[in-house]
């Protein structure tokens, strides 16, 4: 049973099978509790009808589900369930307060020895805002609202971007742990889930690119040599930072600038997003692939986590995280008989290959 059939359905039934009959043959019909239930035979127009009616049903306040029971395609009819959705005065607030957060990280990042003092002063601050924050809020937003603008495209609701900030400190300098979006509605197809789920990680992808040039530029033209002082972590680049910085001129031992930095966070974030697991971004695009068999996509994802930690990655906590809070399932879309055409395979094999140019087995050491 999905989670949306938990709500009672009280109106008419009969009504409903009218708008119902206005779309399909119906053959056969019950009530549920929750549901209403009708049986509707094969049809080639199937993805067209069901979309149409999904969206005349959702003026109304219904969600219909096609699932393929004992040999027949059988709707479900919903009552959608009351969301209590969040103003959008929080958004602002979240946006502004991590614009904070990771102005007062990058400002850290043009420190050679921490201090609050330091952290403060008004270049810092300057140089924060303009090296670190601003790429990295790009990045991150933009990502978010590639699912938005294509959610609506697919005439789904969707919230606008929630940014997570997290106090700025010396031991891993973000200000944020990156930025969400609310899916207020079920997914209605397949083509859906893999273009909703892919839309992200391309935006930010591509935004990633140009912010990586520009801080592998800023490192060639002025190149802070690592000291006694200044070593600390060790940043791993991912195949494509690896692939820009053979353009540069810079000094093996030299520290990241910070505008590199918040491109390599950025691709960071796109690679875990990728992973097919759950409802991350690659969880959409399994689901949307392999249907029921993307648990297995799931498994993998989570082994390469565990494996990769074994050589000190630190990815063991994101491997406990998606199996004890995310889940290594995913919900079906409300039809999942669905083929995908040519362009949909495109988009899951380029979500592979974003993967690989976005992942590092050991990001930090």
């Amino acid at each position: 049973m999905d989670e949306w059939e938990s709500y009672p359905l009280d109106e008419d039934k009969e009504y409903l099978r009218h708008i119902v009959g206005n779309y399909f043959s119906i053959y056969d019909a019950k009530e549920g509790e929750n549901a209403f239930y009708i049986n509707i035979p094969q049809d080639n127009t199937l993805e067209e009808k069901f979309e149409s009616l999904r969206l005349e049903l959702k003026d109304m306040g219904f969600i219909p589900l096609l699932r393929y029971e004992g040999g027949e395609y059988i709707l479900h009819i919903l009552k959608k369930p009351k969301l209590n959705t969040r103003p959008e005065w929080i958004n602002i607030v979240l946006f502004f307060t991590t614009l904070i957060t990771t102005m007062l990280s990058g400002s850290i990042l043009f420190l050679t020895q921490w201090s609050i003092k330091d952290m403060l002063m008004p270049e810092n601050l300057l140089n924060g805002l303009i090296f670190f924050s601003f790429p990295l809020m790009a990045i991150l937003g933009i990502h978010e609202l590639g699912h938005y603008f294509v959610s609506k495209k697919h005439n789904v609701a969707a919230s606008l971007p929630f940014f997570i900030p997290i106090p700025p400190n010396p031991v891993l300098p973000l200000g944020t742990l990156g930025a969400v979006i609310s899916m207020r509605e079920p997914i209605p197809d397949r083509k859906a889930l893999i273009d909703i789920g892919i839309a992200g990680p391309i935006a930010g992808f591509l935004v990633s690119i140009p912010v990586c040039i520009i801080g592998l530029f800023l490192m060639q033209q002025n190149p802070v040599i690592a000291t006694d002082v200044t070593e600390g972590m060790t940043i791993h680049f991912p195949l494509l930072l690896t692939a820009l910085s053979q353009f540069f001129t810079i000094p093996s031992n030299s520290v990241i600038h910070p505008t590199a930095f918040a491109g390599w966070v950025g691709l960071l974030v796109t690679a875990i997003n990728l992973l097919p697991a759950g409802q991350l971004d690659g969880g959409h695009i399994a689901r949307g692939a392999l249907r029921e068999r993307h648990k297995y996509a799931s498994f993998a994802a989570i082994g390469l986590l565990v494996l990769s930690s074994f050589f000190g990655g630190g990815w063991l906590f994101m491997a406990f995280f998606i199996v004890f809070f995310i889940g290594a399932g995913h919900p079906p879309a409300l039809n999942e008989f669905v083929p995908l055409d040519g362009k949909r395979k495109v988009l899951v094999l380029l979500s592979i290959v974003i993967f690989v140019l976005s992942f590092t087995p050991i990001p930090i050491s």
